[in-house]
């Protein structure tokens, strides 16, 4: 008996899974909600019947306008759930992956670091949605309009006021070499307990963020000035203690991680403007870290 020929209809719907679950994470910040938005998509696709899909002449086309739709719904009530957040709400840091290990792979680029998606999170879910559909993924505005659910000319306004957003919060940053020596740098400081090294590293009007969910013990608000930091830095080691700090590609930049027995507890990002540490993301809610203990 011959096997059953592949259906070449489910390869083309399945290949567009990676490209989706690189906008649901733009647009969400969060991986697990971006796989949670594209096995939706795909549930709906199914329901349909062959007849409604065969008539469908770009499936990729309407599996991005579903998937952009649900993401800008999830957005509008993340406002909602974040105002009962416990602390800090910070984007769920992404590790390198060997190439081929999840089909999922998210494309590490500047529109995911974590100082990017920062920003992208003082935006209304409009402007996020309609920025990161035309300005990342090169969708035309008639397109995008379909999507927001408004006119072409005013989903080019929302685009025009998340690039003001982007354009003012940005810092003149180093090469990713020179980036990697000051985390390097960091990194030692931190270990050795070096105040003054520390100090040196950090930018006078330096911020950090940490994230913990509700889950463990972390900063609430954001600590400014780098005596601050310094000193919740050298408590976090003291609190925490036989940790191992490890460099790490953090969203594609160079970052660091903290582990305690080989469990990640800690991944931190970094924003570096010129020679100094602009801004520190120190993410602890486990519910985002799956990814950084290897199994």
């Amino acid at each position: 008996m011959g096997s059953t020929p592949p259906d070449p209809a489910l390869a083309v719907i399945m290949s567009e899974r990676r490209h989706l679950i690189n906008l649901g994470y733009r647009l969400l910040g969060s991986l697990a909600d971006a796989e949670d938005i594209v096995q939706e998509t795909y549930a709906r696709w199914y329901a349909m019947s062959r007849e409604e899909q065969d008539a469908i002449e770009s499936p990729g086309a309407w599996l991005t306008k579903v998937a952009g739709r649900l993401c800008l719904n999830v957005l509008s009530s993340a406002r909602v759930r974040r105002e009962t957040y416990v602390g800090e709400w910070i984007p769920e840091p992404l590790p390198d992956l060997p190439e081929g290990d999840p089909a999922d792979r998210v494309t590490l680029d500047e529109s995911v670091s974590m100082a990017f998606l920062v920003v992208l999170e003082s935006m209304t879910p409009a402007e996020r949605v309609a920025f990161i559909l035309h300005d990342v993924f090169r969708y035309p505005f008639a397109e995008v309009a379909e999507i927001v659910g408004r006119s072409p000319a005013a989903c080019r306004q929302l685009a025009t006021s998340a690039r003001r957003r982007i354009r003012d919060a940005q810092a003149p940053t180093s090469g990713q070499a020179r980036q990697a020596g000051i985390v390097r740098d960091f990194k030692q400081a931190w270990e050795a307990k070096d105040i003054n090294a520390l100090v040196a590293l950090l930018d006078p009007a330096a911020t950090i963020t940490a994230d913990g969910g509700g889950m463990v013990s972390t900063l609430i608000k954001p600590v400014e000035g780098v005596e601050q930091i310094v000193r919740g830095l050298t408590r976090f080691t003291q609190v925490l203690r036989d940790v191992t700090i490890l460099e790490r590609a953090v969203n594609g930049r160079p970052g660091l991680i903290v582990q305690r027995g080989g469990v990640t507890v800690t991944v931190c990002a970094f924003e570096i403007a010129g020679d100094r540490i602009k801004h520190i993301w120190a993410v602890r809610n486990p519910d985002k870290l799956r990814l950084w203990t290897a199994p």
